[in-house]
Formats: structure tokens, C-alpha cells, sequence
């Protein structure tokens, strides 16, 4: 068989993933604080790349309102031909390069640290080793305590057996029995408890309600309880319903996790990337900037390039490498902007009815819809919505919110699934607490609005609604 060489001339086409199309695709499905932290990040190790400061923000040209063209994600980008519109190269040195007037600290005054005015909260391992040191103990026990401190979970409770602290401690089990039983003493009431139960009856102690008919029901009938099983614990104690619901009641007040006031978890609030206002009978749409920081390209570095100062080959490409970065970010910024802002656009046109009226009708929804109806494709309006929240005269949601599920009705049309779960809601904050609706019962009431769901499923959304089923929700 003989070998040969061929040339042939073939045609072809295909998706290129550049480094900048990477970027944007990275940029769009990125959370506020994400984006906010990959800016900062770019600001440290770009040095073409600058914040606009706060006081010149208003006098210079915004690169927000910088005219881009809409980019499709199916095809590849270049910037060569927008780099000079999109972004103004010119007197940005000139204009700002005044220092203004400097104020000089004396050096010889010593400034106060920062950190003598911070408080810190005090943990619940601080709290309860004050009290245990103001006992005076021996250092035997001291060893003992630490090792028993260093073993409750963040609700206070107990998770090392007694034989493990004993060994970790090197000592008997009976000394570390003798401490513990001190120290389930301590403030918050309950805590050093190894069970639910232990922490209820220690807390019962504390009220002087030993040997009493709480601590009966929290000694034998706790699962009783957690089903409200009350009429088995009248016949099993021999008490009428008066009394076992004067004991549940003294039981519900008390604390299930006392360590719960020293958490010192902080709570992360939600911070929306647009905002939805009413003004009249229309609807305005605001993107929040707050916090985020306004970026331009450092004059110095293109005045150097375009004055025909004489640079070297390696530092000019480094040059140009890094102004390009610099303006492929402000535009990707730029852009995930703006289509955020027509998703937001068009998430209005589709659910108006829920932005004036509320949640109960919301309609059905998929990305297909938006999709369409703005030019993009799916898989780009599944990243514009990821942990991206709104602003809206109905409460704060986030943007795969408005996409769910349709249910069809018996009178024709369809439900959002998320409405069908608002009606449940609704119903079980209405039923009488002591003769509570079934899910059975709900699908039935569902079911005379049209509204046709199996039990099944209304046990799927009120799980899902985190509301407890009927025989826990009862009420005596």
C-alpha cells in the first residue's frame, strides 16, 4: 500500500470559547458580593485597572452608559474594534491629578488602637468557664471542666460520653460525673444537658416543679408529647386534661437549646441586585449599584503607549495585556448589567399581575418563555437568575422565583405551583387549631376552587412550607 500526501480544503464552524467570552459567561451568573469581590480582586492585581473615586464618580463619563451591542453567547467576541468607543482614553490624568489640600497627623501623638473599641460577643465556652473558676476549684477539676466545655455542641449540649471526658481528662468517671453535675447548674439553665429530656428536667428543677406532674410527663411521655397524644398521657397518669395541659404549657415555655443566646453566628442579609418600584400605575425598574465600584482604565498607561515613548517589546505587550483585560471587564460588567435589566424587564411584562396584586397570582413560567421573548437562550437566563434577588412591592425574591411549575385547573387554564402553595398556606392559617385540616382535606378544599392536586402532593408543599402535618398542629 503506498503512502501519499494530500491537501484538502475544508470549511468549518465552530463555537470558540475565548478567554473573554469566558469572562462574561463567569461575570453573569456570579451573586452581587461574588462580582463585588472578583472586582477588588482584579483592582489589586490589575494595574491598568482603576476605581473611579466617589467624588469625581458624578463629573467623569459613566462606562455604564457606554452604547455595547447586544452579544450573543453562541458567537465569538472581539473588543479590537469597540476598545476606542467604549472607553474615553482622554484627560484622565490631566484633570485629576491635583492631591488637593494634605492634613498631617502629629507623629508624636500616639492614636488609640481600633481594636480596644471593637466588642466581641462572649461565647457560651467563655460564659461558662467564668462561673465554674468563680467555684474556686482544684486544678484536677479545672482539667476535668475544660474538657466537658470543649464537648457541648453550639446549643449547650453534651456530646462526649462520660468515659471518653474521664480518659481525655485522666480521671474516673465518677469525678466527672461530680463536675458535670455542677455545671448543669450554671447559667443558661439547661445547658451541660446530654438529651433533650435531661435539659427539660433540669430546667424544671430549676422552676421547683420536681416530682410533679411535668416531670412525669417529661420522664415517660416525651414522644407522646411531640405527637400531642394528650388523651393516652390523662390515662396513663391518672390526670384530667386541666392539669396535663397546665403542664404542657409549663414544658412548651421552656428553652430546647440553651446555648441558643450565645450564638454568635451573624445573619447575612440580603443584599438585591434590582430593584422593582410603583410609581402611579406603572412600574419602574432600578439596578442597584450601591457598593459596586465604578472602573476605568489608567490614562498613564495609554498616554504612555500613544505618545511614542520608547518601550520596550515584553513591557508593551504586558501593557496592552493588561489594558485589554481591563476593558474587557468593565464591558463584561457592563453587559451583565444590562441583561439583568431586560430579564428584569421581561419577568415584569409576564407575571404584572403578581407585582400588583400578590404571590396568589403568580403564573406559570418557564425560561423558555423569557428566553424568547428577549433573543437569548435559555442556559444564559438560567445564569442571570442565579442568587439574583429583587426588590418588590410584594417582598424580596429571587429571580428563579417567577420560573415554576404549571398546574392545570378543572375550569381550563393553568396555576403557578407556587400559588397553589401560597392557597395552603393560607388555608392552614385559617383552620381551627383545635380540629386542624388533613392534607386529604386541603386537597379537597383545593379541589372546590378548581385546583386539582393529590394528597400526596399537598404534603410535598406544605413539607416544602415547613409546616408540621395535622396531628402535630393541634392545639387543646
Amino acid at each position: 500500500m503506498a503512502l501519499e500526501l494530500r491537501q484538502q480544503l475544508k470549511l468549518t464552524q465552530q463555537l470558540i470559547m475565548t478567554p473573554q467570552l469566558q469572562m462574561a459567561i463567569k461575570l453573569l451568573q456570579l451573586s452581587r458580593l461574588e462580582i463585588v469581590d472578583t472586582i477588588r480582586k482584579e483592582l489589586e492585581e490589575n494595574p491598568a485597572l482603576e476605581e473611579v473615586p466617589e467624588a469625581t464618580a458624578e463629573q467623569l463619563p459613566e462606562q455604564s452608559e457606554a452604547p455595547v451591542e447586544d452579544t450573543p453567547a453562541e458567537k465569538e467576541v472581539t473588543i479590537d474594534e469597540k476598545l476606542q468607543q467604549d472607553i474615553d482614553w482622554s484627560n484622565y490624568l490631566d484633570e485629576y491629578n491635583t492631591p488637593g489640600r494634605v492634613h498631617y497627623e502629629s507623629e508624636g501623638k500616639d492614636a488609640p488602637r481600633f481594636e480596644a473599641f471593637i466588642a466581641r460577643k462572649e461565647s457560651l465556652k467563655d460564659h461558662l468557664l467564668w462561673q465554674f473558676l468563680m467555684t474556686k476549684p482544684a486544678r484536677k477539676n479545672e482539667k476535668i471542666a475544660s474538657a466537658i466545655i470543649g464537648s457541648l455542641n453550639r446549643d449547650g449540649y453534651l456530646l462526649a460520653p462520660i468515659e471518653e471526658i474521664a480518659v481525655m481528662s485522666e480521671t474516673t468517671p465518677e469525678k466527672v460525673e461530680a463536675v458535670l453535675s455542677i455545671m448543669q447548674t450554671f447559667d443558661p439553665i439547661g445547658v451541660c444537658a446530654r438529651n433533650l429530656g435531661e435539659c427539660l428536667l433540669i430546667q424544671a428543677r430549676h422552676l421547683g416543679l420536681e416530682n410533679t406532674i411535668v416531670t412525669d410527663i417529661i420522664a415517660n411521655h416525651l414522644p407522646h408529647l411531640e405527637k400531642k397524644n394528650y388523651k393516652l398521657i390523662c390515662k396513663t397518669l391518672k390526670k384530667s386534661m386541666d392539669e396535663v395541659v397546665s403542664a404542657i404549657n409549663a414544658i412548651t415555655s421552656m428553652e430546647p437549646r440553651p446555648g441558643r443566646q450565645f450564638n454568635d453566628e451573624t445573619p447575612q442579609y440580603i443584599n438585591p441586585d434590582i430593584h422593582v418600584y410603583k410609581l402611579d400605575d406603572d412600574f419602574v425598574i432600578v439596578l442597584n449599584d450601591d457598593g459596586m465600584p465604578k472602573l476605568r482604565v489608567n490614562s498613564f498607561y495609554k498616554n504612555s503607549i500613544s505618545r511614542g515613548k520608547k518601550i520596550s517589546g515584553e513591557a508593551e505587550s504586558y501593557i496592552q495585556d493588561k489594558m485589554r483585560s481591563a476593558a474587557w471587564l468593565i464591558k463584561s460588567i457592563h453587559q451583565r448589567q444590562k441583561t439583568i435589566y431586560k430579564v428584569m424587564e421581561s419577568i415584569l411584562a409576564f407575571q404584572r399581575d403578581f407585582f400588583e396584586k400578590g404571590i396568589a397570582h403568580l403564573k406559570p413560567m418557564v425560561l423558555r418563555d423569557v428566553a424568547q421573548d428577549i433573543g437569548m437562550h435559555e442556559s444564559t437566563i438560567s445564569r442571570v437568575t442565579t442568587n439574583k434577588y429583587a426588590y418588590t412591592p410584594q417582598g424580596i425574591f429571587e429571580l428563579k422565583y417567577f420560573f415554576n411549575s404549571s398546574i392545570k385547573r378543572g375550569q381550563g387554564g393553568a396555576i403557578a405551583s407556587a400559588s397553589v402553595q401560597e392557597k395552603i398556606k393560607q388555608i392552614i392559617q385559617n383552620e381551627n387549631s383545635k380540629k386542624p385540616y388533613s392534607d386529604d382535606k386541603i386537597s379537597q378544599i383545593l379541589e372546590e376552587e378548581h385546583i386539582h392536586i393529590a394528597r400526596r402532593t399537598v404534603a410535598k408543599y406544605r413539607e416544602m412550607l415547613k409546616v408540621l402535618p395535622s396531628n402535630k398542629r393541634k392545639q387543646v
